[in-house]
């Protein structure tokens, strides 16, 4: 719906999609708070020792860079094509977008939404009518320190992702017997395993579990920390998909060459059997913590029995959590928990290449919930095909929403403008 500046939007997460969309909105005139329960670019900065499978042209955007530019004139971007860690993405363009004059004093970092609503009404109220809007959003907030305050906003963007939100690796999607109380002490993300964390797996008995790219560059890492770490990778299918041997798949004529490098190479290290074992067909069943810090695990499937392992990495996906907006009127996919609109659109085009998403359109960003959206990953749910650049074609389409002007680009403003 049109929105007038100097309206107030909230802007829930501070990495890569919430800091584009609080700067679009700064660019336009609007008030803009940026919540960030950790760091700018926190998750970014997180898995920062990965190499990223899109190019640098991919990852930034044109305003990005237009408000670098203006902020530091020897600020040079890396060349379009080149490949980044996300560590250097983040560093070279993510942070100081964050503290760049335009964002900084809205920015509010160690600053947590627990929840929103809307002053005055349950979710039960005035259902589907536009009058909602009337009423402000009431946002519960929570500081580093555990003091909590409210803030009010005009209109809500929830860009809080999904990484740090994992599956669960049991048979089924639900936790394993024992995997809740062990949870704390299993990895559910991408560790350093060449680097800082090395030493806590090199040598070690490790179960990895997952057939996506997370789990790819956990068993290429695994193999290459040192030749005595024994890795046994178990996946829920026989393979990736028809078109690959192995566990990871593969894109026909992958137009991302560090995707389809990975892909082949953690499928290599699964067909040679060393030094790591892959158990197709497999699913953890129990989990039992050991005194000695390792943990006894017991699988189903195909390679039924018990294991002892020192370490578990559970590359088993995110999902988004939604408990955030629960009290407001939104309606959410019954596969992929994202909303309603963009998952139905996204169905009606599934691709095994993420590159090759068409644009859903700028309805398909409405909730029956007035002035609220779901943009980034979340807006995804358990869909883990989202691009960086999918979500900049979600920020230009909602504030022509918001702006009410269909043909509102500020990208293409900036384009224009660059020498």
């Amino acid at each position: 719906m049109a929105v007038d500046t100097p309206a107030r939007i909230a802007v829930l997460g501070a990495g890569p999609i919430g800091l584009e969309a609080a700067l679009y909105a700064r660019y336009l005139g609007y008030e803009v708070d940026l919540y960030e329960r950790g760091r700018a670019a926190e998750n970014l900065l997180r898995w920062g020792h990965v190499r990223m499978f899109t190019p640098w042209r991919m990852n930034v955007t044109p305003l990005g860079a237009a408000a670098l530019s203006a902020q530091d004139d020897a600020w040079q971007p890396p060349d379009d094509e080149a490949i980044s860690t996300g560590r250097e993405l983040a560093e070279a363009y993510f942070v100081p977008l964050a503290h760049s004059d335009l964002l900084v004093d809205g920015l509010h970092t160690g600053v947590e939404a627990l929840s929103l609503g809307r002053q005055g009404l349950l979710k039960q109220d005035l259902v589907d009518e536009e009058i909602r809007i009337d009423a402000p959003f009431r946002i519960l907030l929570r500081e580093a320190g555990g003091m909590e305050r409210l803030a009010t906003a005009d209109v809500v963007i929830d860009a809080t992702g999904t990484y740090g939100n994992p599956n669960w690796a049991g048979e089924a999607g639900i936790p394993a017997l024992g995997e809740l109380a062990a949870a704390d002490k299993i990895e559910y993300g991408l560790p350093d395993l060449l680097g800082a964390e090395r030493e806590k797996y090199a040598g070690r008995r490790v179960l990895l579990v997952g057939a996506g790219y997370s789990a790819a560059t956990n068993a290429v890492a695994l193999a290459a920390s040192v030749p005595e770490t024994q890795t046994t990778w178990i996946t829920r299918l026989q393979s990736g998909s028809l078109a690959s041997d192995g566990p990871i798949a593969l894109v026909p004529d992958d137009r991302l060459p560090e995707r389809d490098r990975l892909a082949r190479a953690a499928n290599a290290l699964a067909a040679a059997g060393k030094p790591i074992m892959h158990w197709p067909a497999t699913a953890i069943e129990s989990i039992e913590p050991l005194a000695d810090g390792g943990f006894r695990v017991m699988l189903s499937g195909q390679h039924a029995g018990e294991i002892e392992v020192d370490r578990i990495i559970a590359n088993v996906g995110f999902r988004p959590d939604n408990r955030i907006y629960a009290e407001l009127q939104v309606p959410e996919c019954y596969a992929s928990g994202g909303p309603m609109k963009l998952a139905a659109a996204l169905a009606k085009a599934p691709s095994a290449d993420c590159l090759a998403q068409t644009s859903a359109g700028p309805e398909a960003l409405l909730n029956p919930e007035p002035d609220f959206y779901i943009l980034g990953a979340k807006s995804y749910g358990r869909n883990s095909q989202f691009l960086l650049s999918k979500g900049h074609e979600q920020i230009r389409q909602l504030f022509s929403i918001i702006g009410d002007r269909a043909d509102l680009d500020l990208y293409a403003t900036a384009r224009k403008m660059r020498p």
